[in-house]
Order: structure tokens, then sequence, then C-alpha cells
């Protein structure tokens, strides 16, 4: 991106001022991104600094629901650029593609080790970058500030497992589940926290589960909280032996 003067230029586009403070038009107006900057007030000096987002999702490549077959492209968004340019194909980074019969699951980390580790590097120690429109070298760092995908690709990213009673990594363990009897799946009910105290939604037994909502919204849960959680969880990467030996006998191999 910086080899190219004209998009160099682009690259810089997010520190000009923004026209009205109070429209949405890029995430750089978002709360999100100028808390990011107070917090680290050295990367957002230098205007070059790479903020990315980072997007993936599985999808049959034969467009054939019986094919068993799972491709998931891993891309990185450059938001330095302009709204007119940062959302294109052509400015997308495709970091890697992830083919398989199957979903990875949490074995996603293993594919993902080698970019990991290249966006730390970016963040921590930098790389001697040219700027092909200021003519100059200066050292270049990265900062990922979002994910991108829907809710099932969220438990493969992540690792939160969004196919239970604690599906929601927002309300964390505040989340209130129930099981429908007849499907055996969960429904969630307790949305109405969210809303104003004295809103009339909240005392519509009927309209709901039969039950007036009091209470409010669950605490934010902060990033030292989620790691205090998931530090001592032991995770294995691969297929165990037995799911293995499962699959094969449902295939019919001996």
């Amino acid at each position: 991106m910086f080899i190219s003067s004209k998009i160099a230029e682009h690259m810089r586009w997010h520190a000009s001022k923004s026209t009205n403070e109070s429209i949405l038009r890029h995430p750089r107006d978002s709360k999100a991104w100028k808390t990011f900057d107070l917090k680290h007030p050295q990367f957002a000096l230098n205007p070059r600094n790479v903020r990315l987002g980072l997007a993936t999702d599985g999808f049959n490549p034969y467009g054939n629901l019986s094919t068993s077959h799972s491709i998931w492209p891993v891309e990185l968004i450059s938001y330095n650029l302009p709204t007119w340019m940062c959302m294109k194909q052509s400015s997308f980074i495709l970091s890697m593609i992830i083919p398989g019969k199957r979903a990875s699951e949490n074995d996603i980390d293993v594919y993902l080790q080698l970019l990991i580790e290249e966006l730390k590097e970016l963040w921590s120690t930098s790389i001697k970058t040219f700027d092909s429109y200021g003519n100059e070298v200066f050292d270049m760092h990265a900062a990922v500030l979002w994910t991108i995908n829907d809710f099932p690709g969220l438990g493969t990213l992540s690792g939160w497992n969004t196919h239970i009673g604690l599906a929601c990594p927002r309300c964390n363990f505040d989340t209130t589940p129930k099981k429908l009897l007849k499907g055996g799946k969960f429904c969630f009910m307790s949305h109405r926290c969210w809303l104003d105290g004295r809103h009339r939604f909240r005392l519509a037994r009927m309209r709901f589960d039969g039950t007036i909502e009091n209470r409010n919204p669950p605490m934010v849960v902060t990033g030292y909280d989620v790691l205090q959680q998931v530090e001592n969880v032991n995770v294995e990467l691969g297929k165990s032996p037995v799911l293995e030996e499962r699959a094969k006998r449902q295939r019919g191999v001996n």
C-alpha cells in the first residue's frame, strides 16, 4: 500500500478533520477508534500506522448443501483508507485460505499462528517501510481493532462456545437462557433488561415469557476479566482419535 504513492497518500486520510462529529461515516468517527487513540497516543501520533479489521467466514465453494466441504478465507481490511476505498475488494488483504472437509473450529488457531505472530511484531516492534508519497522510510506499526464475522464464525474465531446456554459473549455469565421443551434449543428472553427502566415492555408479561423484567443491564466484561476466565483452559488442538475413528465408521472405512 505504501509502494503506490496514490494509495500511500490515502493511508493518511483518516487523520484529516471530520466535517460532522455527530455522524458516523467511517470507523474513525466511532467511540472505539477514539478510545484506542487515547489509550495508545504513540500509535496515534503517526497517521501512517495501520488499523486493521480481520474478517473470516466459512462457505461451501460448490454451492451444494449436500457436499461436505468448507473454505475459510481470512482477510485483513485497512481502515486507514477513506470510505470509498477501504471496502473495495482491491483493498482487501487475503492472508490465507483454509480448506477442509469440515469447519476447522478450534484448529483454526494452528492456521492463524503465523499471522498472529506477524501482527504481534507489527504492534510491538514495527517494521521499516518505505513511504513513496513522503519519499522516506518510517517505522510502521499495525493493530487489529475489529473482527468481522457472523455469530457461528465468532465461535470459531474466538473460541467462545456459541451453541450453549452461555452463548452471548457480551452478557457472559449474566446470560439467562431457557431451553425450548419441543425443539431442545436455547432461547434468550433477557433482552428486556437493556431497555429504559420505565419502558412498557418491562411489564408486558404476555408478550414475552410471562415475567416482569426489573433487572439492570449486565456489567461490562473487561479484557482482564476474560483473560482470568480463560487462562487456565486447556485446549487440545487436532481431532481426537475417538472422533476420527467414529467419522471413519460413518463413512464406511475399515
